[in-house]
């Protein structure tokens, strides 16, 4: 196994720039999240990596040897796309092998590996079977076995389950992870779903025209964006627009947002603060156990239930706040109802003007 540097990286296709000074590590044995818009280069960086094409200028090295110029076949990388390329015409076991047996490896050699990727996989038993009399989700464990009987120093996975539908997809997104556990290789998983980067990664990097945006662990990303972008697309994110106070904002009407202990910027600057929806707690009455809340004051223009939540709508001078509420069998608020919002600092990330202000 090995991990993944990427320094530098830049590639254009004409005038578009795909790919604009991307660096990022990828440790070893770590489960790491590309997410991003369609465009953002999150595909492009995967296939660079992968070696299916080659940078303008920059550096990849894999277990700290540079291949930005190392043809795919010399990678040793295994790769499962979504559409997962499975051969239609041969069994199981054959699709597996195949890597092998380009290699050509013994039979023996060849048979004991798919067998041991395929029980890793769960699929031990339909190594006979030809791909057409599978699940989705057993074809797109066949595409991982045979992604990984190879040993590769590293996984990359691009967006494999975006061909499943919902409860199929969460299901595999358990067994992907206990794989990738299991083996300990460095996986690499372009998405476009925040939920499965949530949920899977170690670690997620967020794209947005060719620029790595922010990197770092899924709860810091959530919770401490540091960008309008990184916090409306990791999430939900309700986003105040005013002028810096030095540790918040002040709204254009004079009210004051306060925002958590450490945040501090410039005194008079323009800024913006983000709040997610569901630390945001509204009711009808002004009073508050907590002087130090955050407070805001609205009226509801629409209701969503959701099954065990509910997501309101709030409109405040203009613009409209989210917030998501748990159905817990409290009397829901209706439309039209004006409401009070409170929130804490501590649940406000200030945001500088030049860190991505729409």
């Amino acid at each position: 196994m090995a991990g993944v540097q990427v320094a530098n990286l830049s590639r254009s296709f004409g005038a578009h720039k795909a790919l604009d000074d991307v660096s990022i590590d990828f440790a070893d044995g770590g489960f790491y999240a590309l997410l991003g818009p369609s465009g953002s280069g999150k595909t492009t960086l995967l296939r660079q990596i992968a070696g299916f094409d080659f940078p303008d200028s920059g550096r990849i090295a894999i277990g700290g040897e540079s291949v930005e110029r190392v043809p795919v076949e010399k990678r040793r990388i295994g790769m499962v796309f979504q559409n997962y390329a499975l051969f239609p015409n041969m069994s199981v076991a054959d699709n597996v092998a195949f890597g092998l047996s380009v290699r050509g490896e013994a039979k023996a050699t060849i048979a004991s590996e798919v067998q041991r990727a395929l029980d890793l996989v769960q699929l031990g038993k339909l190594g006979a079977r030809r791909p057409h009399q599978l699940s989705g989700g057993q074809r797109q464990r066949v595409a991982l076995a045979r992604a990984i009987v190879t040993k590769p120093r590293v996984l990359l996975l691009d967006e494999p389950l975006g061909a499943l539908d919902k409860a199929l997809r969460v299901d595999m997104q358990i067994e992907l992870k206990r794989i990738q556990r299991e083996i300990g290789i460095t996986t690499i998983f372009v998405t476009h779903d925040q939920e499965e980067a949530l949920t899977m990664s170690d670690r997620i990097g967020i794209l947005r025209d060719g620029r790595l945006v922010q990197e770092g662990p899924p709860e810091e990303i959530y919770d401490k964006p540091k960008s309008e972008f990184a916090a409306t697309f990791l999430g939900d994110a309700n986003i105040l627009r005013g002028e810096t106070t030095g540790t918040g904002i002040r709204l254009a009407d004079g009210t004051a947002i306060a925002a958590g202990a450490g945040a501090t910027l410039a005194a008079g600057a323009k800024a913006s603060c983000a709040v997610r929806p569901e630390r945001i707690r509204i009711g009808t009455d002004s009073g508050t156990s907590d002087p130090n809340a955050n407070m805001l004051r609205g009226q509801i223009s629409k209701r969503i239930f959701a099954g065990n939540n509910s997501t309101y709508f709030v409109d405040r001078d203009g613009q409209t706040i989210k917030v998501i509420v748990q159905n817990t069998g409290v009397e829901k608020l209706a439309e039209g109802q004006k409401v009070v919002l409170r929130w804490s600092p501590e649940s406000t990330v200030l945001i500088a003007a030049s860190q991505d202000m729409d």
